[in-house]
């Protein structure tokens, strides 16, 4: 099998809800989602996808795919993308870094595997250890009765895990802890995620105020120094997210024991094949994960949900349907959800195709 053509997409993904709020200061109302259509003389299509939360989210931005793939594109034509480990050792010898651009494509390259396997990509990565990913639902920075209004709408819809977003003035994310968190009933979980938007006082007088409640407390500062400032003094399990950027990274957590969780965004990792790496590395040393992305529609969710699925469900914390979140499609098929989890699919691939209709014409084209 050999790659004849590779095409790029580039469309919008307006959020549901109006306007997502997050961290100090960041509003988005239309993320910009970048796809990559790889074919192949044996008739097979494979795609990936990557959608930033927004274009200044970890300094990754929409345009950084179309520049990748004039670089890759045409070294990757008439390549076996079923070598899935020589493709992404390929991409990093053209390439330094940037493995968010690189994501898309690793993607498409497990697609493909499965595809000409008559696999599922959870089948490849191990096999389905988790049957239904318990998901979690975002309750954006907003007045804190349309937060909890919120959160009773997800809940009636099967969610059992809240992301209850804070970061932005401390004084008022206080309250909004103390008042969200002695909302949950049995058996659910919330996350106070403050996207790296305290400075590290600010960080410390919030977990002072809000020790005595039971909560996650997720990536409070930027940098992982400054959040373990904060988990000397927080009372809370720490969750480390943005931070989370590769195989050395998670080292240090495990050498310093520096999270009680470790979310996992695909993306921010380099694709599929660098964050199972980094993912079995965490859990061999006993560390659950999160199993998510940046952000995207039926496309990204595919990978994340079979990430998910090939996960020990004992060493999953959860996972989210980004698919949900816009108005607006990347993919046809993929995974379902039902009562507050996410399944993936069981056809060979990613099982989901292109929703060229939402798509439209692609930004470039490479091969025949």
């Amino acid at each position: 099998m050999k790659i004849t053509r590779i095409r790029i997409y580039k469309t919008p993904l307006p959020y549901v809800g109006g306007t997502y709020t997050w961290g100090a200061g960041n509003p988005i109302s239309t993320a910009s989602a970048s796809v990559v259509v790889i074919d192949t003389d044996a008739g097979l299509q494979g795609c990936g996808e990557f959608t930033p939360c927004g274009e200044n989210y970890m300094v990754a931005h929409s345009e950084g795919v179309a520049a990748l793939a004039r670089l890759v594109a045409p070294q990757l034509i008439g390549e076996d993308p079923r070598q899935v480990g020589r493709m992404e050792r390929l991409m990093d010898h053209i390439v330094q870094g940037h493995g968010y651009a690189k994501a898309p494509f690793d993607a498409a390259f497990w697609d493909l595997l499965g595809q000409a396997s008559g696999q599922p990509v959870w089948m490849l990565m191990g096999g389905k250890l988790t049957d239904g990913a318990p998901m979690y639902r975002v309750a954006p920075q907003k007045p804190l009765q349309e937060t909890i209004a919120e959160m009773e709408h997800h809940r009636a819809a099967g969610y059992r895990q809240f992301q209850i977003k804070v970061g932005g003035d401390w004084v008022t994310d206080i309250d909004r802890i103390r008042i969200t968190v002695p909302l949950l009933k049995p058996g659910e979980k919330a996350m106070a995620d403050a996207n790296q938007g305290w400075r590290v006082d600010n960080a410390l007088r919030v977990a002072r105020a809000t020790r005595d409640l039971d909560f996650i407390l997720e990536q409070p500062c930027r940098t992982y120094e400054e959040c373990q400032q904060v988990r000397r003094v927080a009372q809370q399990p720490m969750k480390l997210d943005e931070c989370v950027t590769g195989i050395d990274m998670a080292r240090r957590i495990v050498n310093d024991r520096g999270a009680e969780i470790c979310c996992l965004k695909i993306s921010n990792l380099g694709g599929l094949s660098k964050a199972r790496r980094v993912r079995d590395f965490l859990v061999d040393h006993g560390i659950p994960v999160v199993s998510e992305d940046t952000w995207g529609g039926q496309i990204t969710t595919a990978a994340v949900a079979h990430f998910a699925a090939s996960t020990p469900s004992e060493m999953l914390i959860n996972s989210t349907d980004l698919m949900n979140y816009n108005t607006r499609n990347t993919g046809v098929g993929g995974p379902t959800t039902a009562d507050g989890r996410l399944f993936a699919t069981d056809t060979p691939g990613l099982g989901v195709r292109p929703d060229f209709d939402s798509l439209g014409a692609p930004v470039a084209i490479y091969g025949a």
